[in-house]
This record gives C-alpha cells, sequence and structure tokens, in this order.
C-alpha cells in the first residue's frame, strides 16, 4: 500500500478553526482510502461506519473484490479460472502462499494435508458429550475449539513453523470433524479419512462410505465437491473473516480463532443463505406461484423476501453463480435428476430478476447461495449440513488471512469504537427509594 505525499485529504471541522490533512492511500486495485489513525488526536472526533461498510481495517494481499463490475480475484487469478482450471488444495497453496504450486510443490502440499487428516483417538469422546439431535455446526465449533487441547505443540504464534502446521492441520482436519458431526447426527459409525484419496473425494467417502462396504465414488460428483470448495475458499474482510482477525489480533491461538469465525458463519445473514433458498422455493411450492409471489417480494409491506438475490458487496451478478449454476445442472445430469420443480423455480426466479426492470434497477443479482442449496440436497446433505460445508471450505480463507495478519508489523490489536447514547453520569439512588 503507498501513498502520495500531493494526494491527500483535508478535513475542516464547521464552526471551530480545526483542520487536519490525512495522507490518500492507494492498494494495487480498488478505491484509495485517506489514513484516519491520528484524527481523534488531531481534531478530537472519530469516523462513524455502522458494519464497517465504508472501513479499510487492514491491508491484504490475498482476496480482492469488485462488487460493482462482479470481479473476485485471489491473489490476482479471477475465481472463474480458478474454479474451471484448479483444485481445491491448489487454490489453497495459492491463498496461503502467494503463488501457484509448481507440481513438486502441490504433491508436497497435498500429502501433508492428506496426512493429518486423522483425528486424535479421544477427540471421539468429545463428540460422545454432544447429544445426538445437536446441530451440526455446534459439534464443528466445539470440537475445532477443543484442537489447542489436543495439538498444543505447535501453538506459538510468533513461529513461522508452527503457525505453518497450524494451518495445515486446520485444512485436513475440519472436514473430518465435519464428517464425523454429520455421521454421529444420524447414529452411523465414523469412517476415518483415507490418505491415499483426494480433498474432495476423502470428505465425500468419510460422508457416504460404511466401514463394512466397498466404497465407490464418483467423479461427477467429486469435482463439483472441489469446484464448491474452492468458490467458498475465500471472500475478503466479510464477517467470519473479520472475527477470526478480531480474535487473531489478541494474540489468541488459531484454533480458538477458527472456532470464532465458526460461530460467526453459523449466522443466518451469513453461512445460513443457501439453506433459506431452499425454504423459500419450498415456500412457493410451484412454478405457477412464482407470478404470485414476486409480487408479495415488490410490495414493500409484506416483508417477502427473494432470498439468494443480491450481495452486500455485489452490485453486479456474483461470479461465483455462473459456476454454480452450470455445477448444478452436471450434478442434476449425473444423478438423473430430470423436471427437478425446485431447479424449474431457480431458473425461472433468475429469468425474472434478470429481466424485470424492478429487479434490476435494485441489482439484485443470483448470488453463490442461489444455486449451492439445491446441489447439496441433490448431493444428499441436509440442510443441517450446508452452513458445515461452508465452514470446511472457507477454513483456508481464515487461516490464511490469520497469518496475514499475524506477519503484519503494523498490526495492533482490534478495539472499534462506538457512539455513546445511554445516560450521563448520575448518582446512585438506594433500593428504598427507587
Amino acid at each position: 500500500m503507498s501513498g502520495s505525499p500531493t494526494r491527500s485529504v483535508t478535513v475542516q471541522l464547521n464552526g471551530t478553526d480545526k483542520s487536519a490533512t490525512y495522507p490518500l492511500l492507494d492498494g494495487t486495485l480498488g478505491p484509495s482510502v485517506f489514513d484516519i489513525r491520528k484524527m481523534q488526536g488531531d481534531l478530537g472526533v472519530f469516523t462513524y461506519d455502522p458494519g464497517y461498510g465504508g472501513t479499510a481495517a487492514c491491508e491484504s494481499k490475498i482476496t480482492f473484490i469488485d462488487g460493482d463490475e462482479g470481479v473476485l480475484l485471489h491473489r490476482g487469478y479471477p475465481i472463474d479460472q480458478l474454479a474451471e482450471k484448479s483444485s481445491f488444495l491448489e487454490v489453497a497453496y495459492l491463498l496461503l502462499n502467494g503463488e501457484l504450486p509448481k507440481p513438486d510443490e502441490l504433491t508436497e502440499f497435498s500429502t501433508e494435508v492428506m496426512r493429518r487428516t486423522m483425528l486424535h483417538e479421544q477427540l471421539r469422546s468429545v463428540f460422545q458429550g454432544f447429544r445426538r439431535d445437536a446441530h451440526p455446526m455446534a459439534m464443528l465449533c466445539g470440537v475445532v475449539g477443543a484442537l489447542s487441547a489436543f495439538y498444543h505443540d505447535s501453538l506459538d504464534i510468533t513461529n513461522p513453523e508452527h503457525r505453518n502446521i497450524c494451518a495445515l492441520r486446520l485444512i485436513a482436519k475440519v472436514p473430518t470433524i465435519a464428517a464425523w458431526a454429520y455421521k454421529y447426527s444420524i447414529g452411523h459409525p465414523f469412517v476415518y479419512p483415507r490418505y491415499d484419496m483426494g480433498y474432495a473425494e476423502n470428505f465425500l467417502y468419510m460422508i457416504n462410505g460404511r466401514p463394512s462396504e466397498d466404497y465407490k465414488g464418483n467423479k461427477v460428483l467429486e469435482r463439483a465437491m472441489d469446484r464448491i470448495l474452492i468458490l467458498h475458499a475465500d471472500h475478503e474482510q466479510n464477517a467470519s473473516t473479520s472475527t477470526v482477525r478480531l480474535a487473531g489480533s489478541t494474540g489468541a491461538n488459531p484454533f480458538a480463532c477458527i472456532a470464532a469465525g465458526i460461530a460467526s458463519l453459523w449466522g443466518p445473514a451469513h453461512g445460513g443463505a443457501n439453506e433459506a433458498v431452499l425454504k423459500m422455493l419450498a415456500e412457493i411450492g410451484h412454478v405457477s406461484n412464482i407470478p404470485a409471489f414476486i409480487e408479495k417480494v415488490k410490495d414493500k409491506n409484506s416483508n417477502v423476501r427473494l432470498m439468494g438475490f443480491g450481495h452486500r458487496v455485489y452490485k453486479n451478478y456474483d461470479p461465483r453463480a455462473k459456476i454454480m449454476q452450470q455445477t448444478c445442472h452436471e450434478v442434476l445430469t449425473e444423478l438423473g435428476i430430470k423436471d427437478d420443480p425446485m431447479l424449474d423455480m431457480a431458473v425461472e426466479l433468475e429469468r425474472i430478476a434478470l429481466s424485470d426492470e424492478y429487479f434490476i434497477s435494485k441489482k439484485l443479482y443470483p448470488n453463490v447461495d442461489f444455486y449451492s442449496g439445491i446441489i447439496l440436497k441433490a448431493m444428499g446433505f441436509p440442510t443441517s449440513m450446508f452452513t458445515v460445508l461452508f465452514a470446511v471450505a472457507r477454513t483456508v480463507g481464515w487461516i490464511s488471512q490469520w497469518q496475514e495478519l499475524i506477519e503484519d508489523p503494523a498490526q495492533r490489536i482490534g478495539r472499534p469504537r462506538q457512539i455513546y447514547t445511554g445516560y450521563g453520569p448520575r448518582d446512585y439512588v438506594s433500593a428504598d427509594h427507587r
């Protein structure tokens, strides 16, 4: 990030003689920002930005989003190219290290990840402490947080080797934890990971395999899962990533930080959006009911929302949605699902949203969640697992962002400010006089 002495912003407080000048800073891409770190000392004021939508809280080299143009880059590479030509572990290496791996580097990295997919055997007892009907996200959050009690040999966050080992362990073990959470919730025995399989293949094996049966994978579904993981791997400074960074700024261990990110992702406004899409389609019921539903969406007094459309950042077509649409058709074709009512409704809703002036004017384009729920449902995942799968993918983004934070010498402990609107000073009144 660079600043130019000839480009600056001068702030003048009206009605006072106070003013100060702040440098404009430029990233590689995106709008300029001005550095306000000294504003409170200079002028006695600070900024008010609920949700931090207009505030850069960090400097990052990992992911860039241009919401107006519908652009998503990982280390400079467009997401559509990565999803089409790459694998999830190759993207994971890219996010962690900044460059795409050479063939021998990818082989070594993949081996290092896969040989760490096994969980400590005593973690089985942690799962057994949950009720059978516990939400898989509750188990995922709890067990990931517990990893620091089992792998405390590499928790020195000032040690680069320890940070790398933690990153590999998290990328490797979160899919196993997720699969075991699913197996536990349906009363099936745990399936142990296999080192001779690819990342997505091994995950689907742990989800669908049974100890007493020969497992036959499906290359189309494995590629679809790999692509889903790539499309969710990182997404700049979203709520869960910001949570990981904020927790990390305190010096907390990475397992605790990722558990914090999982807890944040669990919120329906963040990781549960694809589940909401399926619920909406179920409520619509049939393509013939869509016109009446659309009228309710347009009625501001109805409180009916079009789920899976629009995005906090994208004001154009979510670039991930196009890839997810293609993947959706591939999966349904492979599974022999024809004339699927949910897909028919999804296609019609997309057509209306892209042609109706009401939605165009509000820039309500389909986002990645619109099709992902249909894909996961077709692959046999219950809706309670949707956000868990999101977490499996996003773990690599979280740990990459955490590493970047720890390695940034300018980073300080996060401490947002507030506008206090409560009572002014007042004296204590004893109970018998209240």
